[in-house]
């Protein structure tokens, strides 16, 4: 009895389990939740990591909404994405690689086999179910032009406004029509320009909506296929039978995401405020006929990325980053927007709200709270509350996590800022702790007080973790997101080093162990603080900076819609380009003294991998303690298990280095 005794007492003095590097590979992560019409299922996809193969391993499965039970549909199939109910409720589709493109299949709920419905040589990016479930449009990119004789070998091609990774001509995609129970595709638009392609991390192309008598789909025309005139964007009326296709609003830029309403007598769509670049997203709505739109959004003042027609047609549901969590409203076409009560959930939005409202007005979306990652919710009306459906993380939540708070600061220039503090688990009041900024990228994005891998990994160190807002960020309005113009680092570094000034006065920062992190953005404000304020650091990762404007201008795929943020190109206005080297953070590399950890992707469209180059050989000529690791996979940053998992384990081994 006595050794039993003992024993409990042993293994109840044994310390909790915490974060580490190998806990996100341990994450499930469920996507795009689709409810049923009559309200009773959410189709989902859930991604668990395989590190023996290094991919995202995906189910397609089913929960009922009454009691959380899941059921696996298929999970042998590669590529699974975009789960769609039939009108009817009958039939799920989704897209699903066969011999090796992407394909529309569709599941009948009795019972049976998915069948393949497509066989496009070029693969589906996305479709939609005509309304009365017979067939579907879908967008398929055209294929190069085949050549004969000694032409082809000639790979030569025009380069035009595109990333200088490319190694030919982009090539349009266009819509088809195919019907439901399979058969002969029929090309519906053709032509050099594009329906919208996305490049992640973006939000997702424009999705595909048919009017109600199943004659029209809304689309959206891009005047051509480089990347550099996405924002020569258009939302167009096409008739499915001709191809025909005339404008919604006349305009020829920057609309983006229409949706047909429940009637067919009105299109929503996507649209800067006042259609200047530098303002906030909001949510137009035009008479499908045609005419000039109204902005529904304008007294929300926030940059809303998500717009979805409720079903009795009268308003919208939308959602936006705002403060440190992601609003979600109903937007009535006439009034004020009703806020839907989340509590402590913190819908996922990283590019849009991911989530789905069935024709009875429930919602099906994913989130997270503090602390526990991402699961399934439904809620039963927009006035409902979010029920948690999926306990995929459990496990994760039931570690020692660091408690995480919101708090705001007074920045130097009239604004007030936002941010996360997310403290570690053993945090004692009158100690003092390693400081750790992890600065969100974008700018148009935000740190939220939701579940955070990185926030909890550094956590768990015994380091205090600051995720801090800046102006340039999209949470706290259209005066606070613009003020980021012509001033790209000077401004948002101000409101960060405020934001510091505050932590400091509580006392629990160790003023000599501080460091700097981020990507993208992040690596940008990274790479910014350390030429500016180089006395404050002790360490710094940067990944995937932006250092120089000019590269990013020239090289990145959205190269020459970069001169935005300047007023136009730098090559038609001396002040332009001086503009770009002062806000550049290779102007200040000669100051930087911190030891910085540098990480890229080889194939970063995004941001060229060049800009982390010279950033590197700065500090490496002048002595300044410095590594530089690639990653040889394309996209802005690994998504493979194995390459994330690098990521964590260098960020960690770098700043311990430093911190402890």
């Amino acid at each position: 009895m006595r050794l039993f005794l003992c024993l409990i007492l042993v293994a109840g003095a044994l310390p909790a389990e915490r974060f580490d590097v190998n806990t996100p590979g341990r994450i499930v992560r469920p996507s795009d939740p689709q409810i049923s019409p009559d309200g009773k299922s959410i189709a989902a996809i859930v991604s668990r990591a395989n590190f023996e193969e290094n991919r995202s391993d995906s189910a397609l499965v089913l929960i009922d909404t009454a009691s959380g039970t899941e059921r696996v549909l298929t999970r042998e199939r590669r590529g699974l994405a975009q789960p769609r109910w039939s009108p009817d409720g009958t039939r799920l589709a989704f897209l699903a690689q066969v011999e090796g493109k992407l394909q529309i299949l569709v599941l009948p709920m009795a019972g049976g086999e998915a069948a393949v419905v497509t066989r496009g040589a070029q693969g589906v990016q996305q479709y939609a179910w005509s309304p009365d479930g017979t067939r579907f449009a879908y967008v398929m990119t055209d294929e190069a032009p085949k050549a004969s004789g000694e032409e082809r070998h000639n790979k030569s091609f025009e380069i035009g406004h595109n990333d200088f990774l490319v190694t030919a001509a982009p090539r349009p995609a266009h819509l088809w029509v195919v019907p439901a129970a399979g058969g002969k595709a029929r090309r519906v638009t053709s032509g050099a320009w594009t329906l919208p392609i996305s490049f992640p991390p973006s939000p997702p192309a424009a999705p595909l909506t048919w009017t109600p008598d199943g004659k029209a789909v809304a689309v959206v025309k891009v005047e051509t296929p480089y990347s550099g005139d996405f924002n020569l964007a258009s939302v167009q009326i096409c008739d499915v039978e001709s191809g025909q296709m005339r404008p919604l609003t006349g305009r020829r830029k920057d609309e983006a995401q229409p949706l047909i309403s429940p009637d067919g007598k009105q299109v929503s769509y996507w649209a800067p405020r006042d259609g200047d670049t530098k303002n906030v997203n909001e949510i137009y709505v035009a008479p499908i006929g045609g005419g000039e739109g109204r902005s529904v959004t304008r007294g929300l003042d926030r940059n809303v990325q998500r717009a979805m027609w409720m079903p009795d047609g009268q308003g919208l549901l939308v959602s936006a980053n705002d403060g440190t969590g992601v609003g979600v409203w109903v937007q009535p076409l006439e009034g004020a927007a009703r806020r839907v009560p989340m509590g402590k959930v913190v819908a996922t939005a990283s590019f849009w709200l991911d989530a789905s409202v069935n024709g009875r007005g429930q919602i099906a979306l994913t989130g997270s709270e503090p602390g526990w990652p991402i699961e399934i919710y439904v809620l039963d009306s927009a006035g409902a509350s979010p029920r948690r459906l999926t306990e995929y993380n459990k496990a994760i939540a039931g570690l020692e996590l660091g408690k995480t708070e919101t708090v705001k600061w007074a920045g130097p220039d009239g604004f007030t800022n936002d941010g996360v503090v997310t403290y570690p688990p053993e945090f004692a009041a009158g100690r003092k702790y390693p400081l750790v900024f992890y600065i969100h990228g974008g700018p148009r994005s935000a740190s939220k007080d939701a579940f955070s891998n990185y926030a909890q990994l550094f956590a768990a160190q015994g380091w205090v973790v600051f995720e801090p807002n800046y102006r340039g960020s999209d949470n706290l309005g259209n005066a606070y997101q613009a003020a980021i113009w012509n001033d790209a680092g000077a401004g948002p570094g101000k409101d960060v080093m405020a934001g510091f000034e505050m932590l400091k006065k509580r006392g629990f920062v160790d003023e000599g162990r501080v460091a700097t992190t981020g990507w993208s953005y992040g690596g940008y404000m990274t790479t910014w603080l350390l030429g500016n304020y180089p006395k404050v650091w002790k360490a710094a990762v940067a990944g995937a900076s932006v250092t120089d404007w000019m590269d990013q201008y020239n090289l990145g795929d959205a190269n020459v819609r970069r001169g935005s943020a300047f007023g136009g190109s730098p090559y038609t206005d001396a002040k332009r380009m001086e503009q770009m080297r002062v806000q550049s953070p290779m102007t200040y590399a000669g100051n930087v003294t911190a030891p910085t950890l540098i990480l890229a992707t080889t194939g970063d469209y995004r941001v060229p991998i060049t800009q982390s180059y010279r950033f590197y050989h700065s500090l490496r000529d002048r002595g300044v303690a410095t590594q530089f690791i690639g990653y040889p996979v394309a996209g802005h940053s690994p998504t493979d298990p194995v390459h994330q998992k690098d990521v964590f384990r260098r960020y960690l081994g770098w700043l311990k280095k430093y911190l402890d």
